[in-house]
């Protein structure tokens, strides 16, 4: 990678071979007076040379939003101007007064690389092809009907979970210490693998307590990867003429993270399409069995189908990604947070015993009935975000943001550690304390993960807010209360206390959290039943 400096030069000679036409003069009116506030920066790459120099990035720009006493901030990067908001009523103007104006996305090297040209529905601008793949994803493939139809492959990934939890506590102690991150981002991976191909395996068949094969594990990683480089700040995203120089070293690692998906998606979607062509032609039909029989059934009219192989392949990465980073990484942190504090993972199991029992395991419908649980997502949404960051949200027209003139162009992120921890919000924001959910409900009230009032960021509202709030509910709750249920979870000897620190470069734990694990429930509950 090229030093901050040298890479500014580049960034100077570029623009200045390579001017866009789009570009947003410093003399002109909206720039002027009424934007939000904004650190010094230079002549025609704005404090780009500063974000090149402060990485990672996320928490540069947080820096200097609590250095500025407030929760507005702008920066330039180039031409364009990045505004960061970590206030509820500020995201509430964003994502509600102004969605139809902060409707765009972003165009990148990598979002047209991982939305196979933008053909899938969350990377894609605005425009035709954004309703036609969002109309697709809302009415059928997230449709209750579709939901109900594949309870019983989620039902059955959330006990081979168990059984596989099971598998790795030692007979001869009763327990073992678990690896909670592996063990939660692959059911994550299974669950969706499951829904999306029909198969937890690319190649082996699925044993009852087997784990991840080679091909699972890079496919995780290889999503994870596509999550981490999405809207990773890079200097061509910024700077359009410079892709190609590869100046941050990303485009080579979306290359061989598109090739490893490609490897792994390509035959399983093209022999399924092709299947559905031969039916088609046949005048026959048969039963949809998972999300990608949906895709491929889908007819446009005229005995053709209504989507592209190359629209399946982009909306099946876009459905993948967007299943396996929050409910993981929520779990992970939350049970972290009560193995540090025993008294909210004994209420959270006793909520559980007293819902559902120990003589039968937790299934979906009992789900709605656990608040406290829910409670514990939801502060674990809260407090420890995946992503420091919402997609950035473009302009599509001059507007206003808490007075502030926001011009054609811009890009509003909200951030989520800014609005989860924001002190004028929250009482000791930095604890975790799943009550806090509770105090605004009764107590026949239901506890959602949903968060309308944007004081913390669960599911994203408004026209590219996430439409799969169900599911993504159904996997995380899933996870926490098979976990829960299933074992009882405490600190591995010699352990005094878990380490609840943020990697350096994410908000991920630093360390994979490691818990000692054994099992609750009767013997028979961890048997094999579906595969």
């Amino acid at each position: 990678m090229l030093a901050p400096m040298a890479a500014t030069f580049l960034l100077v000679v570029a623009l200045w071979r390579h001017r866009s036409k789009t570009a947003v003069s410093e003399g002109g009116t909206i720039v002027g007076r009424g934007l939000p506030p904004a650190p010094p920066g230079l002549p025609v790459v704005g404090n780009m040379h500063q974000m090149l120099a402060n990485k990672p990035v996320f928490r540069w720009l947080h820096r200097l939003v609590k250095h500025s006493g407030g929760e507005i901030l702008r920066v330039r990067l180039g031409p364009v101007n990045v505004v960061v908001v970590t206030c509820p009523e500020m995201a509430r103007e964003v994502l509600r007064k102004n969605d139809a104006v902060f409707a765009d996305r972003p165009t990148t090297f990598a979002a047209e690389s991982f939305s196979v040209g933008y053909r899938s529905v969350s990377i894609s601008p605005y425009g035709d092809q954004w309703r036609k793949m969002r109309r697709v994803l809302t009415a059928e493939i997230l449709s209750p009907a579709t939901e109900r139809r594949l309870r019983r492959t989620r039902e059955d990934e959330a006990d081979h979970l168990l059984r596989y939890v099971h598998a790795q506590c030692a007979a001869d102690t009763g327990g073992g210490v678990i690896d909670v991150r592996h063990v939660a981002r692959h059911f994550c991976g299974n669950v969706i693998r499951r829904l999306t191909f029909g198969r937890r395996h690319f190649r082996c068949p699925a044993v009852a307590v087997a784990g991840p094969d080679p091909d699972e594990v890079e496919h995780v990683d290889a999503l994870f990867a596509v999550l981490s480089y999405l809207d990773a700040f890079c200097v061509s995203d910024y700077f359009p003429a410079l892709v190609g120089l590869d100046l941050d070293g990303h485009e080579k690692v979306i290359r061989d993270v598109m090739r490893t998906l490609n490897r792994l998606h390509d035959p399983v979607i093209e022999e399924r399409v092709e299947e559905w062509r031969l039916l088609r032609k046949a005048g026959e039909r048969r039963d949809i069995v998972d999300f990608l029989d949906v895709l491929a059934s889908l007819d446009g009219g005229a005995g053709r189908p209504l989507l592209t192989v190359q629209e399946i392949k982009s909306q099946a990465i876009d459905i993948m990604i967007a299943s396996v980073d929050n409910p993981s990484n929520a779990v992970e942190w939350a049970l972290a947070e009560m193995a540090n504090k025993p008294e909210i993972m004994r209420k959270a199991m006793a909520e559980l015993d007293g819902v559902v029992g120990r003589d039968r395991l937790v299934q979906e419908p009992d789900l709605r009935g656990l608040n406290y649980l829910k409670a514990c997502i939801r502060e674990a949404f809260r407090l420890h975000p995946y992503h420091p960051f919402n997609p950035p949200r473009v302009a599509m027209a001059d507007t206003t943001v808490a007075g502030y003139s926001i011009p054609r162009g811009s890009q509003v992120i909200l951030s989520r550690v800014g609005l989860g921890r924001n002190p004028k919000v929250w009482d000791d924001p930095l604890e975790f304390r799943p009550e806090r959910h509770l105090l605004a409900a009764d107590d026949d009230a239901v506890v959602g993960l949903g968060e309308p009032e944007l004081r913390f960021v669960s599911f994203s509202t408004g026209r590219r807010g996430c439409p799969g709030i169900s599911l993504g509910t159904i996997i995380t709750l899933t996870l926490l209360a098979r976990l829960l249920q299933g074992f009882t979870w405490s600190k591995p000897p010699g352990v005094d206390r878990v380490e609840l620190r943020e990697a350096e470069t994410s908000l991920v734990m630093a360390q994979p959290l490691r818990l000692h694990a054994r099992p609750r429930l009767p013997a028979h509950l961890y048997e094999a039943k579906h595969d």
